[in-house]
């Protein structure tokens, strides 16, 4: 098939190199315009962007993607569908309507739950046992066309934004080969979402990361691990920021009264810290101005007691 890619970050990357190793022929990608960078503020070129150039394939990057000279480019390509991840601008109707087969989202949740900027991150902080991806039909709204596959993808109990983020990825690569196969053998389905079953998965904030001690710990463990790796979860102790990457729950008798925010334990190897309901055991951190390291490289260089408060 003829194809137009859209998309930006690293999770787009998997699908277009599915697509070009299927042979497909994709006539242009379009993504995001490179942003400055780190102190420099050199321009960086986006991951979808890099890919496409190993390729040879021609990029463009308009600033907005309804603007009349991208929409008459895609007219005089005339793609027989494009495919779109997560590539960060709603299309115009004037887009939508170009492809015989239509403009094909891959979507990183089963919907309708979880339409939105952060679904991934989402689906663990809200504690739930699966995800997966949908590719479905775009319209004007935000996530709400016609469904046309799914594939559910486990989510383990380790798992963190970053590593649901790679499997959901390479979920999304196989299932729009099986989409666009659909598509152009007329087998593809149409599924409408059941408005009254989504829920909108709002774009992570920096400050969503300041741990609230009063939550429950499985709450927080699980905000700990949605938010790994951006923006992360952090706290203060003895008065200096700390990232938190990875912690345990510790399950605590109704006779062990503590205050949230408290340390309740140190050991060599970890500290304990009490939350609304339980404690989290603290195995990996960051300090500020450091590297990530685990716990017993934590309290070699800083002398945690047992009644110390977090976060103060």
């Amino acid at each position: 098939m003829k194809i137009v890619y859209m998309g930006t970050p690293d999770f787009a990357v998997y699908a277009l190199e599915s697509v070009i190793n299927a042979g497909h022929d994709v006539k242009a990608v379009i993504t995001q315009p490179d942003k400055p960078q780190g102190r420099s503020k050199a321009l960086v070129p986006t991951p979808v962007k890099k890919k496409a150039m190993e390729h040879d394939i021609p990029v463009y990057q308009p600033e907005k993607v309804r603007d009349e000279e991208t929409v008459n480019m895609l007219k005089d390509i005339n793609p027989d569908a494009i495919v779109v991840a997560a590539y960060g601008q709603i299309l115009p109707e004037s887009i939508l309507n170009i492809p015989q087969y239509g403009c094909i989202n891959i979507h990183a949740s089963l919907l309708p739950k979880y339409r939105g900027a952060a679904p991934i991150e989402w689906s663990i902080i809200d504690g739930e046992d699966k995800t997966g991806v949908t590719t479905m039909y775009m319209e004007k709204g935000l996530d709400t066309g016609d469904m046309i596959e799914k594939v559910e993808i486990e989510i383990s109990k380790d798992d963190t934004g970053a590593t649901l983020h790679d499997k959901l990825a390479v979920a999304g690569a196989e299932l729009i080969l099986s989409t666009l196969k659909a598509l152009e053998e007329g087998t593809a389905t149409r599924t409408k979402q059941d408005d009254k079953a989504s829920c909108y998965a709002s774009m992570l904030r920096k400050d969503m990361g300041d741990i609230d001690f009063t939550k429950s710990a499985t709450e927080i463990e699980r905000l700990i691990r949605g938010l790994n790796p951006w923006p992360c979860a952090y706290t203060k102790i003895d008065g200096k920021g700390v990232k938190i990457f990875k912690a345990d729950v510790k399950a605590l008798s109704e006779e062990e009264k503590y205050n949230p925010g408290e340390i309740i334990e140190v050991t060599k190897k970890t500290f304990t810290i009490a939350c609304g309901k339980d404690a989290l055991v603290i195995r990996n951190l960051q300090p500020e101005g450091k590297k990530p390291m685990d716990t017993v490289a934590y309290l070699n260089g800083n002398k945690l007691e047992k009644g110390m408060r977090v976060n103060v």
